[in-house]
């Protein structure tokens, strides 16, 4: 699809919100690095941990008792497709490293399956990530990430990783999954930091 500036679509999409070489899209695509594992809440737990010891976990009620917020935002994928106002429920990353004791310039993501993705610690703090467990009112699916997944909506969607079950707080960077394979360190849409050559 060609959209030329200004263009809002003949459904309506607002381009000025497309990142460049993004499309719009009605659909949500499910696309994994791997098969959908079978979580169980009555087993999951999440946990933080940093470079120093310090250490917090939450069971699944205790996750939920945390303070919850709605999110409204837009989702780009490294695919080039772009999905507007994306309904969810969850934990900010505010609340779950309010009381790390850390001098962590980053955070390591790590999720079931063996999936893990890296970013840097202040792109996950001030209002910018989530752990989330509804997706447009309802338990997150497992195909999208199920019961819970991080949300980091600024970044390209494969930073929101799928099935989160932990955090650890690092003083180096350390690549995850597909930044090993090529993928952008950082993964701005707007930058279109696809790929360790952007």
């Amino acid at each position: 699809m060609s959209l030329s500036p200004g263009f809002s679509g003949r459904r309506g999409f607002d381009t000025s919100r497309l990142p460049p070489g993004q499309y719009p899209t009605y659909d949500f695509p499910v696309l994994s690095a791997g098969p959908t594992p079978e979580v169980d809440t009555a087993e999951w737990e999440f946990t933080v941990a940093s470079e120093t010891g310090w250490r917090a976990a939450w069971t699944w009620e205790q996750f939920q008792a945390l303070p919850q917020q709605e999110v409204t935002t837009d989702l780009h994928c490294v695919t080039r497709w772009s999905k507007f106002d994306t309904r969810w429920r969850g934990v900010s990353l505010d609340t779950l490293l309010a009381d790390a004791e850390t001098a962590a310039d980053f955070v390591i993501a790590h999720c079931h399956g063996g999936y893990t993705t890296n970013l840097p610690l202040e792109d996950v703090l001030d209002g910018q990530a989530w752990i989330v467990h509804e997706y447009d009112g309802f338990p997150l699916s497992p195909e999208h990430g199920g019961p819970a997944r991080l949300l980091v909506p600024h970044l390209y969607l494969w930073k929101s990783a799928k099935w989160v079950r932990g955090l650890t707080l690092s003083t180096v960077d350390e690549p995850g999954f597909w930044e090993a394979a090529g993928y952008h360190n950082h993964g701005d849409p707007w930058r279109e930091q696809r790929t360790w050559q952007d």
